[in-house]
């Protein structure tokens, strides 16, 4: 399959640097790596290789990938890896899909919190899973959850919600056990959602009371106590959205989900129509509409759309792939080797290292595209060494 006509990338190159130039005030550093990396990405800029097929010597030149994960070039191979290691943890039950989202109100004060409330989106919804599923009167096991975060609604506005993978299951307290939940049915949405938002509303408070949270704009005023106590009352009352989607069929269902969820991006190159005097036009799915009606076209001006692209930039170094419970990193491994004992299944194979095979034998690299034989590095060249600030100005020699 070819490459897309229109990519993120030609939208930054041709209308990044007059938008850099009117929002250089606004535009965190952060956000402007993501830029630079995107326009880079798969350019001569970031260096790269030529190669020479070894059948028909048809020369061709591959240059490097950005890698950030914020491009939407560059996520395929990062998912297939993070796939592989994941593929061996299923365990042989009904997966669930839950997902956790925040009310309008406190998505738009987290724009400026990121790092503190999409840390507490993740905390809150693993320990609102975790604490009705030990709960005896609902299930009463110690659970696993696999919780991915993503920050946009289709439109590319800025929607916070985790999206959980949660087996249908879990070990019993004293772990002799394994607890299978009703089938069809994982844990009460309604008890998950009254949970969720009270523990949710205690630890904002508590990030207001340490200092965490910072105010700006409309906002300015909630950096008060009493202002922020009587902004919280109303979304005591209201409803917060939590809901459980049906079981996946199987656990290779699973994996395919995950494949299209885990290493996402706001969008994607495939839903780009295109880019003129009018603005850029992408492919939307509007959830309020039913059917066919639901899938529509977009045209936001180009520099709205590089805003609304650029919401979605995590803090430096945040997590958007947790695991918690039976899954947590610390103790995964036994925790799996546990629930297999107990649901009688075998653990998976390791994969052992392959012996030495015949040089005919061997899949090439890099495949010629003509003729399908390997083709070879006969020269690599370096990339551009990146500006790490703004040179100083210089008077005369």
């Amino acid at each position: 399959m070819g490459a897309p006509g229109l990519e993120v990338a030609d939208i930054f190159r041709v209308h990044g640097p007059a938008w850099r130039q009117d929002q250089h005030a606004h535009l965190s550093l952060g956000q402007r790596k993501v830029m630079s990396a995107i326009e880079q990405c798969r350019t001569a800029a970031l260096g790269g290789h030529v190669l020479r097929c070894n059948a028909c010597e048809q020369v061709e030149i591959a240059y490097n990938s950005c890698r950030n994960r914020h491009c939407p070039k560059c996520q395929a191979t990062a998912a297939r890896r993070w796939l592989e290691a994941r593929q061996a943890e299923l365990l042989p039950v009904a997966y669930y899909h839950v997902v956790f989202t925040l009310p309008a109100p406190i998505r738009a004060m987290a724009y400026t919190n990121k790092a503190v409330l999409y840390g507490l989106l993740f905390d809150i919804a693993a320990e609102t899973l975790r604490t009705i599923a030990a709960d005896p009167r609902h299930l009463g096991a110690q659970i696993g959850a696999t919780l991915v975060l993503h920050t946009w609604g289709s439109a590319l506005t800025h929607h916070p919600h985790v999206h959980g993978i949660v087996p249908g299951g879990g070990l019993s307290s004293d772990r002799e056990r394994w607890v299978a939940c009703r089938l069809g049915f994982f844990l009460p949405v309604r008890v998950l959602s009254r949970l969720f938002r009270r523990r949710f509303l205690e630890e904002l408070g508590r990030a207001h009371d340490s200092g965490q949270l910072q105010f700006f704009g409309e906002h300015a005023a909630l950096a008060d106590a009493a202002a922020f106590a009587d902004w919280l009352a109303p979304l005591r009352q209201c409803e917060w959205v939590v809901y459980a989607k049906r079981p996946f069929a199987g656990p290779e269902a699973v994996l395919a989900y995950l494949s299209r969820y885990t290493h996402r991006v706001a969008i994607s190159n495939q839903r780009l129509v295109a880019m003129n005097e009018q603005g850029v036009t992408f492919r939307w799915k509007d959830y309020r509409a039913k059917g066919k009606t639901r899938y529509k076209t977009m045209t936001l001006e180009a520099h709205e759309f590089m805003r609304r692209f650029l919401l979605h930039v995590l803090p430096g170094g945040f997590h958007r792939i947790r695991h918690y419970g039976l899954f947590a990193n610390a103790g995964r491994r036994a925790n799996l080797a546990r629930a297999r004992a107990l649901l009688g299944c075998e653990a998976p194979e390791a994969k052992q290292a392959p012996q030495a095979a015949p040089a005919e034998s061997v899949q090439p690299t890099f495949v010629c595209p003509s003729c399908g034989g390997a083709m070879r590095i006969i020269e690599t060249f370096l990339r551009h060494q990146p500006i790490r600030a703004q040179p100083r100005s210089r008077g005369p020699p």
